[in-house]
């Protein structure tokens, strides 16, 4: 008998439960697919499903690739709340407010490059770990409330045991063993972006980012939805049905952590930097996982001309469709930071609200760490550390969100304007698999600005 190989956010009978979720918010009929799938055995808890490489449910392939087909077959129900196409978008919105570019551009760009390495360097060993158990891993080794890296020092082998460290992360993100920014997708997807830039300019078409990741992105570095859509560019299917085929992670984060750069080099221009992060996103991602995407690009822009966080939220809010289940919960989640109590109560107060109002979303979606980023961004009222230690207690997508977060946070500080505490373990370094090896910082700074004075120039 063959080997039985075990491929996250791939195989058929892990992909059905997601999807049942994401089809019944999109007003699929989902029962009679439901009904099939457990009298076969199946569950329909996601996560569970495969129960790694259990021949039983291997068994289930064949079925779990029908049920999907039938689920693929029945169309999304049109949401007037919540367009697709990127006409349809911009006519839900307000007039977005711009602000000139100042003389100190490139210090926050350089803020915002080493803020994004930081938190997301931060997060990294504590990714899918819940709040229960940061809290706990902290208390442990003397460091809750967090302010500082993460250690293992000290770590009782119990909290150790109960509460395991991100496999991949753990060895190069904590504080005895930082040099420099580890390998992380959250990086990894902003030097795309940069290359794509570089390469086609700000005329790109969704098919040149597909293009791209065949040439540049190893396959095994892309997860969740970017996964299904990686299988789906090389089976040759068309943009946007990359996004929606077989890919029940449609609405995660993925495309949100993609755009930062797009922002970046359009400072003050929240809707050209949306367009842009639109015209990527659509490879993978629809609905509130696009507009996720626009938001991340649009706090980038406003970020590097603002002068507060409020600005910032204020400016980038203005590209969300404000119907959505995005805009409620970017909303939900500044309302929860209005008060700007940072105390450990009333961040503990803060984050328990959040997780009643969006526990029941996994943990990688788009809704539930875009409101964490809200609230971080709000309570933390530009203080670096503050606001970043918060994306990351509040578990879900530590480093994804702690990425977003420093990335705002970094801009408006300039660089010179973090401590150093955050940014010398980067050693001004970002390792990749991408072609080209590792980055250096103040290199990406040069490119980014590069791509700003080329479309001034024009």
């Amino acid at each position: 008998m063959g080997i039985v190989v075990r491929l996250t956010w791939a195989q058929p009978e892990d992909l059905l439960p997601h999807e049942i979720v994401q089809a019944r918010v999109e007003g699929k009929h989902v029962d009679a697919v439901v009904a099939a799938w457990q009298a076969a055995g199946g569950t329909t808890i996601p996560e569970v499903s495969g129960a790694g490489t259990d021949p039983a449910m291997v068994a289930l392939r064949p079925l779990a690739r029908r049920l999907l087909d039938e689920l693929q077959e029945e169309p999304a129900a049109p949401s007037p709340n919540e367009p697709e196409s990127w006409s349809a978008i911009i006519a839900t919105l307000s007039p977005a407010p711009r602000k000139p570019v100042g003389d100190d551009l490139r210090e926050r760009v350089h803020g915002a490059w080493a803020g994004r390495a930081a938190g997301c360097l931060l997060g990294k060993p504590v990714e899918k770990i819940p709040r229960q158990g940061i809290e706990e891993i902290l208390r442990a080794t003397g460091r809750w409330p967090l302010n500082d890296w993460f250690t293992a020092e000290g770590l009782p082998a119990d909290v150790n045991a109960r509460w395991p460290w991100n496999k991949r992360s753990a060895p190069t993100s904590l504080a005895e063993n930082i040099n420099g920014m580890p390998e992380d997708d959250d990086l990894n997807y902003p030097l795309l972006a940069l290359t794509l830039l570089e390469s086609h300019g700000r005329e790109f078409t969704t098919e040149d980012v597909a293009q791209l990741w065949l040439d540049a992105l190893p396959a095994g570095r892309s997860f969740t939805a970017e996964r299904a859509a990686y299988r789906n560019i090389l089976d040759a299917r068309p943009v946007p049905e990359t996004a929606t085929y077989h890919n029940p992670f449609r609405e995660w984060i993925g495309a949100l952590i993609r755009t930062d750069v797009f922002g970046w080099v359009n400072p003050g221009d929240v809707l050209a930097s949306a367009r842009l992060a639109y015209e990527d996103a659509r490879l993978s991602h629809t609905r509130n996982g696009v507009y996720g995407a626009m938001w991340a690009a649009a706090l980038g822009a406003a970020a590097l001309t603002a002068s507060n966080t409020d600005e910032v939220l204020d400016a980038a809010g203005t590209i969300i469709p404000p119907q959505s289940r995005l805009a409620h919960a970017v909303a939900f989640g500044r309302e929860r930071g209005r008060d700007g109590d940072t105390s450990e109560a009333g961040v503990r107060q803060a984050l328990d609200a959040i997780h009643d109002e969006f526990g029941s979303l996994h943990w990688v979606h788009t809704l539930n760490n875009a409101a964490v980023i809200a609230y971080a961004l709000q309570a933390g009222g530009g203080d670096f550390a503050t606001s970043i230690s918060i994306a990351v207690t509040a578990g879900w997508d530590t480093d994804s969100a702690g990425a977003t977060v420093g990335a705002v946070v970094g801009a408006l500080a300039g660089f010179d304007g973090i401590e150093p505490r955050w940014t010398t373990p980067l050693r001004n370094s970002i390792a990749t698999s991408l072609p080209g090896g590792d980055q250096q910082i103040t290199d990406l700074v040069d490119r980014t600005l590069a791509l700003i004075s080329s479309t001034h120039s024009q």
